[in-house]
């Protein structure tokens, strides 16, 4: 199918610009101010939006295979797509865990049975991620986007650096979620004011920053290529600093929900229970002062869904984990953006270009470049229902709230796999 995208909105050098795209054979042929010539081209009347290059999302959980009830390939890409992702890459706490070329296959048989958009898959660190013995991965690597233990941190850190020096070895990143079980102690959401005023359990910030401090003590020794997953507190933003200063090799990835939202919006709803836990303000302010000196290199959902009995047991019991591919960028433009916190190009390659450049994946917004990019609405105005994602998980903090900037469609390789009105098949 040949596009013609006509009077659309570019970003470019922090500007919006008119062009019209003609879009051929999967590839973007012609961005230009001259309407072009392709007889036989589908015209979309682009005047109100903006073209973005497709969102990349390093940190999804997509629940298949082991896990169909909550989410599929299929739900979570659709998923991706509603909410303008090209790129998503779907943690490995699955069953079988992907940690062998055999456990990986049953993934990849399922991404090249049912992915919408394009789907880069971890490996696991360690065997069934049980953080004792190394996965397969000299095997794996050339078919993983990374390795993680997402879900458990690794507590021993002999066995991080062994992981570590291997990763080195394989030219591969370790992307780690940094938890010392140590440190827990029975908790479920941050250990702050508001768990001290409603009686619950909290978690410490420790747990989160102390592995993290351990973490990059070993890429010191080792010069892996090391990715801190889900940052959630003011210390660990401070460790990284410190660490980017040594021109470590070192980024990290925070999430929507840490960004706008401290512990005192909590509720008792298993909506606002995730891991690691929404902070106080504090950490709140460090999060947003790290994205804006560079410090967060990009913003990743960490989609997590869960059936709706899971999450109906409130803050104690429901299981950790809420859903955000669908909820993403609208809830970040409207929620930092258009109130000038960051521009809309920080924006952009917080969610595109910064991850694209550290995992490798992902295609810019350029002539001869394939045609995976998505549309919005900025000024378009809607209400964040639950009843109207693709995704199979409902349980978002932000249902309810009024947000600005609606995706109105998503193309992978010149074709669209979702759109507001019509899907191509």
């Amino acid at each position: 199918m040949r596009y013609i995208l006509t009077n659309a909105q570019i970003l470019k050098d922090g500007s919006f610009c008119r062009v019209n795209l003609l879009i051929d054979h999967g590839n973007v042929v012609s961005i230009s101010n001259a309407l072009p010539e392709a007889p036989g081209s589908v015209q979309i009347d682009c005047q109100n939006f903006v073209i973005f290059p497709g969102l990349i999302d390093v940190h999804v959980h997509l629940r298949e295979p082991g896990f169909f009830y909550k989410e599929s390939i299929e739900t979570g890409t659709l998923a991706a797509a509603h909410g303008g992702y090209t790129a998503v890459c779907p943690m490995p706490n699955l069953d079988p865990a992907p940690d062998c070329l055999e456990h990986l296959a049953v993934e990849e048989q399922a991404i090249r049975g049912s992915a919408k958009v394009h789907v880069y898959p971890y490996g696991t660190i360690t065997r069934g991620e049980q953080g004792e013995v190394l996965s397969d991965m000299e095997a794996l690597a050339p078919h993983v986007v990374a390795f993680s233990d997402d879900g458990h941190g690794v507590q021993s850190a002999e066995r991080m650096r062994q992981a570590m020096r291997q990763a080195k070895r394989l030219g591969k990143i370790i992307a780690a979620h940094c938890e010392d079980n140590a440190l827990l102690h029975g908790g479920y959401i941050h250990d702050g004011e508001y768990a001290r005023l409603h009686g619950h359990r909290g978690i410490c910030s420790e747990s989160e920053w102390g592995p993290i401090a351990r973490d990059i003590e070993l890429v010191r020794e080792t010069g892996c290529a090391y990715h801190i997953c889900h940052v959630s507190s003011r210390q660990s933003v401070e460790l990284i600093r410190r660490a980017k200063r040594e021109e470590l090799d070192i980024t990290c990835e925070t999430a929507p929900h840490y960004l706008l939202l401290n512990d005192m919006d909590l509720q008792e709803d298993g909506r606002f229970k995730m891991n690691p836990p929404i902070r106080s303000e504090t950490d709140r302010q460090a999060l947003i002062e790290g994205i804006l000196d560079g410090t967060i290199d990009m913003i990743a959902t960490d989609h997590a869904p869960h059936s709706a009995e899971e999450k109906s047991r409130g803050l104690a019991d429901s299981l950790m984990g809420v859903v955000g591919l669908e909820t993403a960028f609208p809830k970040l433009y409207t929620g930092l953006v258009r109130p000038g916190i960051l521009s809309l190009d920080v924006l952009l390659r917080l969610m595109h270009n910064n991850p694209s450049r550290r995992f490798g994946i992902g295609t810019p917004l350029a002539e001869g470049q394939p045609a995976d990019l998505t549309a919005f609405a900025l000024d378009e105005q809607y209400t964040i229902d639950p009843a109207d994602f693709l995704s199979k998980g409902k349980s978002t903090p932000f249902s309810g709230d009024a947000v600005f900037g609606k995706c109105k469609f998503t193309m992978i390789n010149g074709r669209i796999v979702w759109s507001d009105n019509t899907t191509e098949k």
